[in-house]
């Protein structure tokens, strides 16, 4: 599954009970539509992140950068403070890509490092296309 949006803090990272680094963060997801009054309805997800792959990626996860992830979302429920049920959503992502933003496309960090073939086609060559 693929999402994109808006980091609403700085990424931290935390350790389980067993020692292993997690990179944890928040995404606000925008989303809107027009009522049938004509009127602009904004609805935003808030979605709790989890990268495992590495901690690298905490240097620039920044507040306000705009990211693509790649990954798995799953739901969670709780009991809040109040003692009042609670719900969420989690995402645990294989792929962070800035979108737009401070970090540059170099950042980008992919779960699969694929490397595009070398293109061996010279430009002058022709070809049997019209066009």
């Amino acid at each position: 599954m693929n999402i994109s949006g808006r980091l609403t803090q700085d990424a931290t990272v935390s350790k389980t009970t067993s020692g292993k680094e997690v990179v944890n963060f928040s995404v606000a997801v925008n989303d809107g539509y027009k009522n049938k009054q004509g009127e602009w309805v904004d609805n935003t997800a808030f979605i709790e992140c989890a990268y495992w792959r590495s901690v690298k990626p905490v240097s620039w996860l920044k507040q306000g950068l705009y990211v693509e992830l790649t990954g798995q979302i799953s739901a969670r429920a709780w009991n809040g403070k109040d003692g009042n049920p609670k719900a969420g959503l989690n995402f645990t992502t294989s792929n962070i890509k800035p979108a737009w933003g401070t970090a540059s496309e170099k950042d980008s960090v992919q779960a699969s490092k694929k490397q595009e073939p070398a293109n061996t086609a010279k430009e002058d060559e022709k070809d049997d296309l019209p066009f």
